[in-house]
């Protein structure tokens, strides 16, 4: 069995340990659902800002990370003009930095709190292209939805399940803890995802897509190996092709699709439709194509905001590496009170 409910069956075996923690993460949950939106940003804000002080090797992964990003940001003149700064300015830089750690805590908490936040996006969503939007979900019918650690991953599938006309499937992997395995399974199946398991994720989205159906995929870090290197910010990063793959086999659209944070405590969303390339291409030319089609979609949507991006606290370029801070000088500031974590 590869699906949640094998998942849960799984979870009955997990140590006392696991099960009072598990215990405690569910409950967090409750208490996260039941609190205004605000405050429970807030509170993750603050938790942030002492995570970025108690990890600073992963704080130089992100800095070396995002001075990368910014750099080829400001030799292109796009992106937001926050991100374009920092490429020459250590304290705008590290402004980033602080403000990742903000955005990465956010994310659990959104995790944790699936029916809230599809309130939230009900009330505070703006759509950034909505003709595109509506158009990928006017037709119905199968289709694989490609997204990123970027922003808001429990907005867009709340997104994604809302306006969908037909079930969305999504894998996720197994955590070595079955017991907080099936409390993260029971929170992202609150959104309406469909949940199977990631080691067995080709077979059931393939099986998904034939019925009909959408598959939705996270597709910036090649966890699991067998990836291809394409393009990303001017430097060969290597993705997984399953998106790619997926929309090729089956001959269907592939839309890459995110939501980020905005002010307010709102969210902006935003989808493209990536188009198939030539069909008389050879096969692994074809994936290659679109997967680095794919790339520049990720690279469109990281430029608005790289803060919220948290793939950077991992390695994605074999020639970027981790940026310590200089101890020489002073932390930059803190957000302004009243200010969002952008």
């Amino acid at each position: 069995m590869t699906t949640a409910a094998a998942a849960r069956r799984d979870a009955a075996h997990g140590t006392t340990g696991q099960r009072v923690r598990a215990a405690l993460v569910s409950g967090l949950g409750s208490v996260l659902n039941s609190l205004p939106s605000a405050l429970v940003n807030a509170s993750c804000d603050a938790v942030g800002e002492l995570w970025y002080h108690l990890a600073p090797r992963r704080g130089a992964i992100a800095r070396g990370n995002l001075a990368h990003v910014a750099e080829r940001l400001a030799g292109e003149g796009r992106g937001s003009a926050r991100a374009r700064a920092a490429a020459s300015d250590p304290d705008a830089l590290e402004r980033l930095v602080r403000a990742a750690f903000r955005h990465a805590v956010r994310n659990y908490a959104e995790t944790l709190r699936g029916a809230a936040i599809a309130r939230d996006v009900r009330r505070h969503l703006v759509v950034d292209n909505p003709e595109a939007v509506d158009a990928a979900f006017a037709a119905g019918g199968p289709a694989v939805f490609a997204t990123l650690h970027f922003g808001s991953m429990a907005a867009v599938a709340s997104i994604l399940t809302s306006r969908s006309r037909v079930r969305v499937t999504a894998p996720m992997e197994t955590l070595v803890d079955p017991e907080l395995q099936r409390v993260l399974l029971r929170a992202r199946e609150s959104t309406g995802l469909r949940i199977v398991a990631l080691a067995n994720a080709r077979r059931e989205l393939r099986a998904a897509l034939s019925r009909g159906e959408a598959a939705g995929l996270v597709a910036d870090r090649d966890i699991g190996g067998g990836g291809m290197a394409v393009p990303l910010f001017g430097l060969p990063a290597s993705l997984p092709i399953g998106p790619a793959f997926l929309a090729l086999d089956a001959g269907v659209p592939l839309h890459v699709a995110a939501a980020r944070r905005s002010k307010r405590d709102g969210f902006r969303g935003w989808l493209v439709t990536v188009p198939h390339p030539p069909p008389d291409l050879p096969r692994r030319a074809r994936v290659e194509a679109l997967l680095a089609a794919t790339a520049a979609a990720f690279e469109d949507l990281v430029a608005e905001a790289p803060e919220q991006w948290w793939t950077v606290f991992f390695p994605i370029w074999d020639d970027v590496g981790p940026r310590p801070r200089d101890p020489a000088r002073a932390p930059a500031g803190t957000t302004p009170p009243g200010e969002p974590a952008r």
